[in-house]
């Protein structure tokens, strides 16, 4: 989807392929936080732990294996996002960036949060983020897609502010004669 100019989402063109390696590997990371601290670690909740069905909300041995699926699905999206970065990293004509990647990798996290939390917390509600929480079991859930949002906007002004993947603006033709 090129604006016409040879620009990407306000991008140069040839930033695209570091920009979908990054956005791709941010799915996984993101994914991999939320399933090791959320999940793990801090046990707030497991994948089906609020699953309409009790019985399955509350058996921990089926919430584990969800818990596992959940993981396999975030490494695939880690190996995939490495690799692209590797085939982005292989072609000359892509910027060497590292602004451009760490930005994209957080819009990728941010779009974990927004995909994860719209589809899992509120359309599904087979888990939130933290039920037993202090405040309403919405606001955390809500906090979380909010998370997703700043992460993407502020992934993106990170890439915007990179010299080597934003084009320049052209002089006018009066200037150009000056």
């Amino acid at each position: 989807m090129a604006d016409g100019d040879g620009t990407w989402l306000g991008l140069q063109e040839r930033a695209k392929p570091l920009v979908h390696a990054g956005i791709v590997l941010g799915i996984g990371l993101g994914g991999f936080f939320d399933g090791i601290v959320l999940h793990q670690i801090l046990q707030w909740h497991h994948m089906l732990s609020a699953y309409p069905d009790p019985a399955i909300a509350g058996d921990l041995r089926v919430n584990v294996v969800a818990d596992g699926f959940f993981h396999a699905a975030t490494y695939l999206f880690t190996i995939a996002g490495v690799a692209l970065l590797v085939r982005a990293w292989r072609r000359d004509d892509v910027p060497p960036s590292g602004r451009a990647l760490l930005g994209s990798t957080i819009v990728g996290w941010g779009v974990f949060n927004l995909a994860e939390g719209g589809v899992n917390h509120h359309l599904l509600g087979v888990h939130h983020v933290w039920p037993a929480g202090p405040g309403s079991v919405l606001a955390w859930d809500l906090a979380f897609l909010f998370s997703g949002l700043v992460f993407v906007v502020g992934g993106y002004a990170l890439i915007r502010s990179e010299d080597a993947v934003v084009p320049r603006e052209q002089p006018s033709p009066e200037e150009q004669t000056a």
